[in-house]
């Protein structure tokens, strides 16, 4: 077989399979796991960053590490979200590098073509309103919500990023909604 011939049944595969391939060396099987991940990746970037300019450094930096370290991976199953620890690893480091606080960068979410001009604005305002929210928080308060609500992190996967106990990112993540829902309660 070739790689053209196997590229069709790779790309079907579920992550398991893939990850399991690319753990083996399948250099094909890691492109599709780049192709799958790379917008996730990037949004998430996007969003742990202060600005657009590191986003794609450090999603090609996790990849690179993605691909040194997947024979290591426990649960191939599990790619997705090893990769978005990765990718907040890197996020996290690069902002602790540059300076001492991270901030959003702007949110776009294409709305659909069939989507009225009304929704579309009303959409964005939602965002805009969301991103000047996070805005406020406090750094770690946002990094936690960041990682919990849009990464999927888990608490303990959090506190192990961050370096702090589980009971602080509990409270931190506590403050932090409350915070959010009473600065977009003219959204609900």
């Amino acid at each position: 077989m070739t790689g053209g011939d196997r590229a069709p049944g790779v790309e079907a595969a579920d992550d398991r399979i893939v990850a399991g391939r690319a753990a083996d060396g399948d250099a094909t099987a890691f492109a599709v796991l780049v192709r799958r991940y790379t917008p996730m990746m990037r949004a998430y970037a996007r969003r742990l960053l202060n600005g657009t300019a590191d986003v794609d450094d450090v999603v090609q930096e996790a990849f690179v590490t993605a691909w040194e370290q997947l024979p290591g991976l426990e649960d191939p199953g599990k790619v997705k979200s090893w990769l978005m620890r990765i990718t907040s690893r890197k996020a996290i480091d690069r902002t602790r590098a540059a300076r001492p606080y991270s901030a959003l960068d702007a949110v776009e979410l294409p709305a659909a073509e069939r989507s009225a001009p009304p929704r579309q604005a009303e959409a964005r305002a939602g965002i805009a309103a969301l991103r000047a929210a996070l805005q406020e928080l406090p750094q770690l308060q946002r990094e936690c919500w960041v990682m919990r609500e849009i990464g999927g992190s888990s608490y303990d996967e959090i506190a192990d990023e961050l370096q702090i106990s589980r009971s602080t990112v509990r409270g931190l993540l506590a403050r932090a909604r409350k915070d959010i829902i009473v600065r977009m309660e003219q959204w609900r």
